[in-house]
């Protein structure tokens, strides 16, 4: 036997186990790891373009360059209409009124013809009597042009003009219009320079251009030097919000990854191999921690290599540990909500900088501090506001501690930011662990709320309270006589405090109730009652033997295996494992030890081999670090999983899945085995396995067990004989829907019912007890197996089958229940036991003349057995809950029924012939869930004259025959009250 490792030692372990798991999952799933390490690239190339984009839209503009020497803009021409941003074509340059004056007309003809560079043609100008008709114009046809002139000839010497331009700037990609530098002052400074002309030359266009070659009018426009100007920084702008989306990918994938362990109860599944939560912690923290360090390094590379001042001028190691500790704070902070959260889905907010000024109270910048994106975002404003123009010193080392540079209120500075993020990092770290053990998870509370003020949760030791009190609920006895004997036998256990070695596992009075709700809906309020899973269950499971609980679905099988793992709290009673009590947590961590579960949905990494799967469990249970590699390959040999060690369990088959969850289940030599539907079958698989199966083998070179999703005829066999000898120093509880694999395998069974022990014992005795009967077949000489045999021997045949069938109905009042060419099959009731002896001796004794071959005689099966008892429970249920179901008789007339009627009476069908009328025998099966549906229906046959009339069996069940559907109302009928 081998030692299992504990204490520090199992610990450290653990955590390498899990260490290698979670980089293992990491380096397979790629997309992930690469998207939380580089999306900083991706942001930090975004603040780089948008940094460009910026400056590309004033590089038009000296405003931000540093001008020392501007350059005069000399006489600037009047630019064509379809230069200006919005104008609507065919336009004028200029329109202009006063062409009542011959005079006027001269000096508008010398601005166009003396346009500098460019002569305005005629088509391009319009003339105006009065400055009226160009407002009535421009009315009409708004934006066809981009100014008037308006002149007037007041006397010989005097001629006055007015400019008439739209002076609103617009915008129109990147670029600004300016309508007084573009379109006023060229309209201006020409109007000028004619009207002197006009006034100093004479009056004809010859003098105006030719006679005063001396006269010169030359207007300059020079800006004013300045230094470079910035308005807008990208790092300050764009910076924060991108830097936090960084941040919020690692975050999302961190809560991902926790939750869907979760939620696949793939934690769970450790825990119950004796999974330290210190060592899952610890590994979570450690892999992530490395994650997030790298991410921080790499956004200070990146950053550092586009050069922005936000990190060639801040110190290097300040900005790195604001990255970092904001990320780790984030990391506790999805520790935290993980325990909240049941689902794979999270959201991020991107904060701003409220609070974080005088104005507000303390209080309010320490709560909206908490949530860790706020107080990143204001560490990122005083980062990117220190470096905000080239002259700016930034923050270093040695003043991370003093207000930041432009920071006027400096409410808080970067240390302050630090130490802040490392508090609340412990913070979230501790309320993580405390929220992991005190939420109710979807289970129910796994420790009180002040669990951490308990002794022995320090000391690691049991409680002296003594375990051996019998429950107080109010239990109601048993029917059964051997369940009630299976229950005096533990409370005289108890009362005498014996403690027998041969006893594995005592159950003593176990309940288990989940809590009722209130659901609201629209308009609605339904109280949802408590539900009662178990009802007091009182049972031992030996050693050396397997124990095999029957029952449908809903019955209380899988509640008994979570009570008995630790993964849901238990109402009432208790249960020994080996001596260490379930109620007690350190009891259930000795339990864990001592336990190895094959849960009844595979709880496996579809990323992970089926080597790495035992190896981690093997890691988990504390198996020595020498022996685990041998272990593993024992464990794959044994289940026949060598082949496909390598191979994900992502592309195993349901049986291949189902072999290595046994594998896991018989790790470290368990001294308690729980198999929940071991042998599961296709149906239970999920549909994206099929799916991916299906894939696999279409498109792929695997040749592994792919063939099925569920588990094959030949590897079932293999699993039982896994099974029968994994009994050998153990107890083995088994729970299963194959009323064969209960036959050969189990010890003892138990059949249970609406969370209640209904029978206990070997499968001998509960098929003497419980069985209809006996099974005969009979089989005849001369099988033709398919081919057509001689007409005399086809006489011969029939004659024989009539022959023993008249016997049977004459000796023992049976028909045959299964009929062909060579054999016939009887089900015998058990009343008619005292005539086996004279029957079957007369029987053997003709045995020539009816041309039998042989008889075999034996019990009802066990599934006959189970579903009696199975549907008469149920059948309570159902008449005290009104659960119907339905079935069509060959008339097509619908009948309802409850749920495990056998006999049924047909309302309506009475008539001369039959005056109490027919009646219908219902067969039942369990469905691939487990539950019970209609297998088929007997012919309708007269309602025996025994049975109560019809209308009195439906006035005491206060049944309508009808129920105002159109579909009979079918009446149940004692069985006790059928002769057969």
């Amino acid at each position: 036997m081998i030692k299992l490792h504990s204490g520090f030692t199992l610990l450290l372990q653990q955590y390498k186990a899990l260490f290698w798991k979670n980089f293992s999952l990491s380096w397979r799933n790629k997309r992930a790891t690469f998207i939380q390490l580089f999306t900083s690239f991706f942001f930090v190339f975004l603040i780089f373009c948008t940094e460009k984009a910026i400056k590309a839209r004033y590089s038009y503009s000296t405003y931000h360059r540093t001008l020392t020497d501007p350059r005069p803009l000399v006489s600037p021409l009047i630019p064509p209409c379809e230069d200006k941003f919005y104008v609507k074509l065919p336009c004028l340059d200029f329109a202009w009124s006063g062409n009542g004056s011959a005079r006027i007309q001269r000096i508008v003809g010398a601005i166009m013809a003396n346009n500098p560079g460019r002569p305005i043609p005629s088509s391009k100008v319009k003339s105006f009597r009065s400055a009226a008709e160009v407002d009535e114009w421009l009315l009409d046809n708004p934006m066809h042009t981009p100014g008037a002139l308006h002149f007037a000839e007041i006397n010989a010497t005097v001629i006055s003009y007015g400019i008439q331009t739209n002076s609103t700037p617009v915008q129109k990609r990147g670029n600004y219009e300016d309508p007084t530098l573009k379109f006023q002052i060229p309209l201006q400074i020409a109007a000028e320079r004619e009207i002197a002309r006009s006034l100093i030359g004479g009056i004809n266009v010859f003098s105006i251009l030719f006679s005063v070659p001396d006269f010169s009018w030359v207007v300059s426009l020079k800006e004013f030097a300045h230094p470079e100007v910035e308005t807008l920084y990208a790092m300050s702008t764009v910076g924060p919000p991108f830097f936090v989306a960084t941040a919020m990918f690692g975050f999302v994938i961190q809560m991902s990854s926790l939750v869907v362990e979760k939620e696949l109860k793939l934690r769970q599944a450790m825990t119950m191999m004796g999974l330290y939560d210190s060592a899952y912690w610890l590994s979570w923290l450690t892999w992530e921690g490395i994650l997030t360090f790298l991410s921080s390094l790499l956004i200070v590379l990146f950053g550092t290599i586009f050069r922005f001042d936000f990190f060639l001028n801040n110190s290097l190691a300040v900005v790195f540990l604001v990255f970092f500790l904001f990320q780790l704070n984030m990391l506790g902070f999805a520790f935290m909500l993980s325990a909240f959260i049941s689902k794979s889905s999270s959201s991020s907010n991107i904060a701003i900088k409220f609070p974080y000024s005088k104005t507000f109270p303390k209080l309010y910048q320490i709560v909206w501090s908490l949530f860790p994106p706020n107080l990143f975002t204001k560490a990122l404003w005083l980062l990117a506001d220190a470096t905000s123009t080239p002259q700016d010193i930034g923050i270093s080392w040695s003043r991370q501690g003093e207000c930041a540079p432009n920071d006027n209120e400096c409410v808080i500075t970067i240390s302050d930011v630090h130490q802040w993020f490392a508090a609340t990092f412990i913070l979230w770290l501790a309320l993580a662990i405390y929220f992991d053990n005190a939420i109710p998870n979807v289970s129910g509370v796994r420790k009180s709320v002040f669990y951490f003020l308990e002794p022995q949760y320090w000391t690691g030791r049991a409680s002296n309270k003594q375990e051996d009190a019998l429950p107080s609920e109010e239990q109601i006895p048993p029917d059964d006589e051997d369940v009630l004997e299976e229950e005096n036998i533990i409370k005289q256990q108890i009362n005498k405090r014996m403690k027998d070695p041969r006893i594995a596992v005592q159950i003593r009075g176990l309940v288990k109730t989940y809590p009722g709700s209130t659901n609201i809906g629209s308009f609605k309020r339904k109280r949802i009652p408590p539900y009662h899973a178990l009802k007091g269950l009182w049972v031992n499971f030996a050693r050396d033997q397997l124990f095999c609980l029957l029952g449908t679905s809903g019955a209380g099988k899988t509640s008994v295996i979570k009570c008995l793992t630790g993964i849901t709290p238990i109402t009432g009673g208790d249960a020994l494992v080996y001596g260490n009590s379930i109620q007690s947590s350190f009891g259930m961590s000795r339990i864990r030890k001592l336990v190895g579960v094959c849960p009844q949905f595979d709880i496996l990494w579809d990323a992970l081999s089926g080597q790495e799967h035992i190896h981690l469990f093997a890691s988990i249970k504390g198996l020595p670090q020498a022996s685990i590699q041998s272990v593993t390959q024992n464990s794959l040999e044994e289940v026949r999983l060598t082949e496909a060690a390598k191979v994900r369990a992502g592309s195993y088959s349901g049986g291949m899945r189902r072999r290595l969850s046994i594998a896991i289940a018989l790790i470290g030599d368990p001294k308690l085995v729980i198999l929940d539907e071991p042998v599961c079958i296709s149906e239970k698989t999920p549909f994206h396995h099929k799916c991916f199966i299906y894939l696999i083998r279409k498109f792929s070179d695997l040749h592994y067990d792919l063939q099925t999703t569920g588990v094959d005829p030949i590897t079932r066999r293999h699993l039982w004989d896994i099974i029968q000898n994994a009994k050998k120093g153990r107890a083995i509880v088994l729970t299963t829907h194959s009323m064969e694999e209960a036959d050969i395998l189990s010890d003892r069974i138990g059949i249970m019912a609406n969370g209640k022990l209904r029978c206990i014992g070997s499968s001998a005795r509960l098929k003497s007890r419980f069985g209809t009967g006996f099974m005969a077949h009979v089989n005849f000489n001369g099988s033709f197996h398919g081919q057509t045999p001689p007409d005399g021997d086809v006489v011969d045949a029939i004659h024989h089958h009539e022959a023993v069938k008249q016997f049977f109905e004459i000796h023992l009042d049976v028909l045959p229940k299964e009929e062909n060419n060579s054999s016939l099959t009887f089900a015998i009731p058990r009343n008619r036991e005292v005539l086996f002896p004279d029957c079957f001796a007369e029987l053997q004794d003709r045995q020539v003349e009816f041309g039998i071959a042989d008889i075999q005689i034996g019990f009802t099966s066990l599934e006959e057995v189970f579903l009696s008892i199975a549907r008469q429970a149920e059948l309570e249920t159902a008449i005290a809950e009104g659960r119907l179901v339905t079935f069509t008789l060959k008339c097509g007339l619908s009948v309802e029924i409850p749920v495990g009627a056998k006999f049924v009476g047909i309302p309506g069908t009475e008539s001369a012939q039959n005056r109490r009328g027919i009646m219908v025998e219902v067969h039942w099966k369990q469905d691939d869930f487990g539950a019970l549906c209609i297998s088929g229906i007997s012919a309708e046959i007269p309602i025996p004259p025994n049975v109560e009339s019809m209308v009195s069996l439906a006035s005491s069940s206060g049944r309508n025959f009808l129920d105002g559907t159109g579909v009979v109302r079918g009446v149940v009928i004692d069985p006790n009250q059928i002769i057969r």
